[in-house]
C-alpha cells in the first residue's frame, strides 16, 4: 500500500471516528479540532487528520474560524428551525409508508426498542442511541431508498444541535408515549394518522431543542459577562 493509500484509509478511519464523537457529544457545537491533539490520539500523523476535517467541513459538520482555526459549526436559530422543519416532513412521510409497506415483525421490533429507551430514561446516551434506533428502523421500514437517503443528510446535520433531548427522564416518558401513538397507528395500517402522529413528535422534540439552546445561550452570555467583569 502507497503512502497516499494509508493517509486516505487512515483519513476514512479518522472521519468516521470524529463524526462518533461528534454524535455523543464529545465535541459539542464550538469545540475546537486541533489537528495535532487529535494526531495523537487516534495514532495517526497529521494529513489524514486535516482530509477528515475537510470532509466534515464540505459536509456542513465544521467551520474554520479566524484565530481558532477548525470548531464544530453551532446552527443559527433560523437554521435549527429549517432543519426541524424539515424533519416533521421527511420522517412524517416514512411513518406514512412504513403503514403501507413494513412488515409486522418491524413494529415489534420497533416496540422493543421504545421499551428499552423507557427503561433507559435515566441513562440519557443509552436513551438517545435507542431513540435513534427507532427511527432508523422506522425509516428502513418505510422501503423507500430515496426518502432514505434525504433524512441520511439531514441526520449529518442533526449531528451538530448539541446535547440530546432526552437528558431528561420527563422527555423520556415522553417521547416513549408518543413514539407508542406512531406504532398504534402504523399496527392499524394507517398512513395519514401514522403520519399525524410522527409529526406531533418531531415538534415536541423541536419545542425541547429550543428550550435546551436557550439555556445554552444564557450561559454563553453569562460566562461573556463574568469574563468581561474580571477584565
Amino acid at each position: 500500500m502507497t503512502e497516499a493509500e494509508v493517509d486516505t484509509t487512515q483519513g476514512n478511519s479518522a472521519y468516521a471516528r470524529l463524526v462518533d464523537e461528534i454524535r455523543s457529544g464529545r465535541f459539542p457545537p464550538g469545540a475546537r479540532l486541533r489537528e495535532t491533539e487529535l494526531a495523537a490520539r487516534l495514532g495517526i500523523s497529521r494529513t489524514p487528520v486535516r482530509e477528515a476535517i475537510r470532509r466534515m467541513e464540505a459536509e456542513g459538520l465544521v467551520e474554520h474560524v479566524p484565530r481558532q482555526g477548525a470548531s464544530v459549526r453551532r446552527l443559527v436559530h433560523a437554521e435549527v428551525m429549517e432543519l426541524y422543519a424539515m424533519r416533521v416532513v421527511l420522517e412524517g412521510t416514512a411513518a406514512r409508508f412504513a403503514a403501507r409497506a413494513a412488515a409486522r415483525i418491524e413494529f415489534d421490533e420497533m416496540e422493543s426498542i421504545n421499551a428499552a429507551m423507557g427503561a433507559a430514561a435515566a441513562e440519557p446516551l443509552t436513551a438517545a442511541e435507542l431513540n435513534r434506533q427507532f427511527h432508523v428502523a422506522l425509516l428502513n421500514a418505510a422501503r423507500n431508498r430515496f426518502l432514505s437517503r434525504a433524512v441520511a443528510a439531514m441526520q449529518r446535520t442533526m449531528m451538530i444541535l448539541g446535547p440530546t433531548t432526552l437528558a431528561g427522564t420527563a422527555r423520556v416518558t415522553e417521547a416513549e408515549a408518543e413514539h407508542a401513538e406512531v406504532l398504534a397507528q402504523l399496527r392499524k395500517r394507517d398512513g395519514r394518522s401514522a403520519e399525524a402522529a410522527m409529526r406531533a413528535h418531531i415538534e415536541a422534540a423541536q419545542r425541547e431543542r429550543l428550550r435546551l439552546l436557550r439555556q445554552q445561550e444564557a450561559h454563553r452570555q453569562d460566562e461573556e459577562d463574568d469574563g468581561e467583569n474580571h477584565v
